[in-house]
């Protein structure tokens, strides 16, 4: 399994700092999710300042980006990086797609299918020839003239992971995806009981197996060598739990464990910005069942034994700060790793 990291910084600074430090720790990735800044150019910088870690997004708006503006992009993170880039795409939800960026919102699976085989179509004609012609009932794109080809590249074949929680995508990634982006709003029985079978039963329709999909997530943990740090990382997660409860696209998980009658009282606190009141409802077998829990010793070793062939990639929910906990930090890799020996030296 391997390990990677939340990357994340306001200044390109911070962004040497971090990817420098992350590379040198060990971490097998830098994921930027699209939250406060564009993550394409955090990782631009950080393909600059690093030369092994892979680099992706975790994930990137599609449906804030036309399929061309999106394959530009990534066609130039693949030249940057000399082949350490994939492309982690998201549907978002749509109030955030038509109310934050004034884009349209319909059939999010379909459409999500539709523009991944648009990206792969504009990067095969760009890296072998041919006319551009892609015509579906989202995207049309048939106008490609030498001025704005952007020509063949030496690292072409760019991995393509989505993210989701529901059936469809579930399915969509396994007929089409490199990679999954498991939510990190999930239990280990749904990961087994749905996740998974949903994506192998894509693969199989499209003559593929769940092999051929890479499974990454971030995981929400109780990490702490005090009691102290445990606790208020415990109240962290179960803050973040609640606010991920109570949208309703996300109760399917609830309902697994017989949770289902949670979502609508978080809903109406969150409708109500009551924040600070909704990590009340957030009993701790919940944050149990959510989160793995344990000290910076334990951490890596019980995620490796929670996810052991179901995940083959694994993030914790907590930025990678260099200087603070770098230690720690190799310690939950070394015990990810099962590198027991290096464990006890640490």
């Amino acid at each position: 399994m391997k390990f990677d990291a939340i990357l994340d910084a306001d200044t390109p600074q911070q962004m040497h700092a971090i990817a420098s430090a992350a590379e040198g720790i060990g971490f097998d990735c830098l994921w930027v999710p699209e939250t406060r800044h564009d993550p394409f150019l955090q990782l631009a910088l950080a393909a600059d300042y690093t030369s092994n870690i892979d680099l992706g997004t975790a994930i990137a708006v599609a449906f804030a980006r036309s399929p061309m503006h999106m394959a530009n992009v990534a066609w130039d993170m693949a030249r940057y990086s000399q082949g350490r880039f994939i492309l982690g795409l998201g549907t978002q939800i749509k109030p955030h797609i038509e109310r934050r960026f004034a884009m349209p919102w319909s059939q999010p699976a379909a459409r999500l299918r539709e523009y991944i085989l648009a990206l792969r179509h504009i990067w095969d004609v760009w890296q072998n020839g041919g006319r551009l012609n892609f015509r579906g009932d989202f995207y049309k794109m048939t106008l490609m003239s030498p001025f704005f080809n952007p020509g063949p590249i030496d690292h072409h074949s760019i991995p393509i992971y989505i993210a989701g929680v529901n059936r469809r995508l579930c399915e969509l990634a396994g007929e089409l995806c490199d990679g999954f982006h498991v939510h990190p709003f999930h239990t280990p029985q749904y990961l087994t009981e749905c996740i998974r079978p949903w994506v192998a039963d894509g693969a199989e329709k499209a003559g593929r197996t769940i092999d051929q999909v890479e499974f990454s997530t971030t995981v929400f943990a109780v990490v702490g060598d005090s009691e102290a740090e445990r606790d208020q990382n415990r109240e962290a997660v179960r803050q973040q739990i609640s606010f991920y409860a109570s949208t309703p696209s996300y109760q399917p998980v609830l309902a697994l464990h017989g949770w289902e009658t949670l979502s609508e009282p978080l809903g109406r606190l969150a409708i109500r910005q009551r924040w600070e009141e909704m990590p009340a409802l957030i009993t701790d077998d919940m944050v149990e069942t959510f989160a793995v829990q344990g000290t910076w010793s334990e951490i890596g070793q019980r995620i490796r034994e929670r996810y052991s062939g179901h995940l083959d990639r694994a993030t914790l929910y907590l930025p990678f700060i260099p200087g603070e906990r770098d230690a720690q930090w190799r310690c939950a890799l070394a015990g990810l790793r099962n590198n027991a020996h290096r464990t006890a030296q640490l």
